[in-house]
């Protein structure tokens, strides 16, 4: 579907994508971290999987940044966005080198996995802080809008006030201006 993009320059990571995620849909970041990936991995020379989540329909779940799984991962499953399904190709040095990952992963080997993203969320704990972080700054926002409401309602008042005054004086003018009036009328 996709056309192959290689994410780290040097062709040690490459990545097609086979599902694009919906348009809205979110991807790894630092108040995500943690991700849920579905993936079956192959050995590229023989096309033999050497590991998937498919057979049991597991998830499996780590954190991105932490160094806890190889490196393509590191590189690629940070550009997806949940729901998209890409075919990652990763050169040896960019999965487990020339040690490999015996007896399943000989070493040198380039590897190819098919990575679903099913979720990312935050960081245990993380989220209470985002969460409390998030109430006080609407809180915060509550509270400016309802100091610049009371500094609305206390300006009106002001504009009221200076409006009866102004209606009270005009009022005494005329009243004055009436009061002289008869006063004249009651001269003559």
């Amino acid at each position: 579907m996709g056309d192959a993009i290689d994410l780290t320059g040097d062709g040690g990571v490459i990545k097609t994508i086979l599902r694009k995620s919906k348009a809205d849909a979110v991807g790894p970041t630092e108040n995500f971290p943690l991700v849920d990936v579905h993936y079956e991995g192959t050995l590229a020379d023989t096309g033999e999987v050497f590991d998937t989540t498919h057979e049991d329909n597991t998830i499996f779940s780590f954190e991105i940044g932490k160094g806890s799984v190889i490196k393509a991962w590191e590189v690629a499953v940070k550009t997806m966005k949940v729901g998209e399904v890409a075919k990652i190709t990763c050169k040896p040095e960019y999965a487990y080198g020339s040690a490999g990952s015996p007896p399943d992963i000989p070493p040198e080997a380039t590897l190819v996995f098919e990575v679903e993203l099913v979720a990312c969320r935050p960081r245990k704990g993380s989220s209470l802080g985002s969460v409390s972080e998030e109430r006080a700054r609407l809180d915060e926002l509550k509270k400016q809008r309802e100091l610049a409401a009371a500094a609305k309602e206390e300006e009106k008042k002001k504009r009221e006030e200076a409006k009866a005054a102004a209606a009270a004086r005009v009022q005494a003018k005329l009243e004055a201006k009436k009061g002289q009036g008869k006063g004249k009328g009651k001269a003559k």
